[in-house]
């Protein structure tokens, strides 16, 4: 089994108040591609990171209270080619599902949420929405055609 090799800030001599100790790893909070229970969550993490490492950061830094982890190395993508027709390969990369402890649950925030007010009288967007309205409407295929596309002239 390959050692993990940790470096750790070098230790200075002076007030221990100016010294800040950051993990050197990141996790990425990740919308799952497919619907997950509300106490499990994805996230993107190291190759090197352990499920103990996970669950250590989870509850340390964000005092997160987990249950389990489970881990997947998910295999990247190799359909892309260069500019010489030659296949690149993407990276792979470990995808870590902690499911958090009983009782917690957590939803993925509405970043973008809809908008459901009407546009003011006369504004763009206002003039924009009748126009795409008009052009679908205009867009509509002919009932009476049955199906038939306009092409295929009868």
């Amino acid at each position: 089994m390959a050692t993990r090799r940790l470096i750790y800030p070098i230790y200075q001599i002076g007030n221990p108040q100016l010294r800040i100790f950051r993990p050197s790893w990141f996790l990425t909070l990740v919308r799952p591609g497919k619907e997950l229970p509300p106490d499990i969550v994805q996230f993107r993490v190291p190759m090197v990171m352990t499920k103990c490492d996970v669950k250590n950061y989870l509850e340390k830094i964000y005092n997160v209270p987990v249950g389990a982890v489970r881990t997947r190395i998910q295999f990247g993508s190799n359909k892309k080619r260069n500019h010489l027709n030659q296949k690149v390969k993407q990276p792979d990369y470990k995808v870590a599902y902690v499911q958090l402890a009983q009782g917690q649950t957590f939803t993925m925030p509405d970043i973008f949420p809809e908008k459901d007010s009407k546009p003011a009288e006369g504004s763009v967007e206002e003039m924009q929405q009748k126009f795409m309205e008009d052009e679908k409407q205009r867009q509509k295929p002919d009932p009476r055609r049955g199906g038939v596309t306009e092409w295929f002239g009868l």
